[in-house]
């Protein structure tokens, strides 16, 4: 039987505890209505008995604390919400506790905001990480050293996991319940929850803010000049000139302000016009892919594509509301 240990964090989101929870004692519960054993010993672990949430409107009582838990299998480290530096301080004495069931062999999985704690610990550097999409700029700034992959749904290495934004959580425990339990209980999970089990990418669902929380006043320039001429065709030599920087130097300080080349911001700027008149508009296809400044329709497919995870038509198929309506 395989020890779980969901950790209750100070700041912690309700559902994040609750989910995985749920999700693992109903394993459990089929395991035995087929005649057999259960799986997984559950239980809830704070750095107090009882830990408020949302701002008191939640108590969670835990039987376990980190001065009595020894020796785990597997750690589960909730979203947490709020001030996420605050959050990493409130809950500091997990930190070590984490680091040594892993050096013992336990297995780690941060969910959503969660891997804020994670990369506390110093066990991601150099690895790779999932989080929420919203939070991306925040983790890249606060942890450099941690390759944030922020289209992945789940990371698996080396023992440690991690999940995207939100409920994506729930992707990531179906994967740990198939790895521990088999794909036939996994699939039977997936179908109980009704969660969708093939789901790889949270690119779909991003929304491309920009990152603009810099100090560079020459690339927000350049940030600002693009979103405001996006239809346009805009080359990095036109922005250098612009900005009267060498092309190489507005390329570097481009990268290392907004974690995206010139190229890469000007297409991302353009696809995200493009999604939110795919979303609202009438207009087909064709007529948004020139009105964001694309002529060439497979350059503007493969693009759309790479940046969300879905092609232009499947997109509006998907979000459109006249769309929805008419299927």
């Amino acid at each position: 039987m395989k020890h779980v240990s969901i950790l209750v964090p100070r700041g912690a989101i309700m559902g994040s505890i609750e989910g995985p929870h749920k999700l693992f004692t109903e394993v459990n519960e089929l395991a035995v209505s087929m005649g057999k054993q259960p799986l997984f010993k559950v239980h809830l672990v704070g750095i107090d008995k009882h830990t408020p949430l949302s701002s008191g409107l939640f108590t969670v009582s835990t039987e376990w604390t980190v001065d009595n838990t020894k020796k785990t299998d597997l750690v589960i480290i909730p979203a947490v919400h709020g001030d996420l530096k605050k959050a990493i301080d409130d809950n500091q004495a997990f930190i070590p506790w984490i680091v040594r069931q892993y050096k013992a062999g336990a297995e780690i999985a941060s969910l959503c905001l969660g891997a804020f704690l994670l990369a506390s610990t110093g066990l991601l550097k150099g690895r790779n990480c999932a989080t929420h999409w919203l939070a991306a700029n925040d983790f890249r700034k606060m942890f450099p050293d941690v390759n944030l992959v922020a289209d992945k749904i789940l990371t698996d290495e080396y023992g440690i996991y991690s999940s995207g934004g939100a409920y994506s959580y729930l992707n990531l425990i179906l994967y740990l319940v198939e790895k521990y339990s088999g794909r036939e209980m996994a699939v039977f999970v997936s179908k109980i929850f009704q969660i969708d089990i093939e789901r790889d990418s949270q690119s779909p669902f991003t929304i491309f803010r920009g990152q603009k929380e810099h100090e560079d006043e020459p690339v927000k320039k350049a940030q600002e000049f693009i979103e405001r001429n996006f239809q346009e065709r805009i080359t990095v030599d036109q922005l250098a000139g612009m900005l009267a920087l060498g092309r190489r130097n507005l390329e570097r300080r481009f990268k290392k302000a907004t974690s995206n080349t010139v190229v890469e911001y000007i297409q991302r700027v353009k696809i995200e016009a493009a999604k939110m008149s795919l979303e609202s508009s009438r207009e087909n296809v064709t007529e948004v892919m020139y009105n964001v400044g694309y002529t060439d329709p497979k350059a503007f497919r493969i693009t759309f594509k790479r940046i969300t995870g879905l092609s232009p038509v499947q997109y509006r198929n998907k979000y459109n509301r006249e769309s929805l309506a008419i299927a």
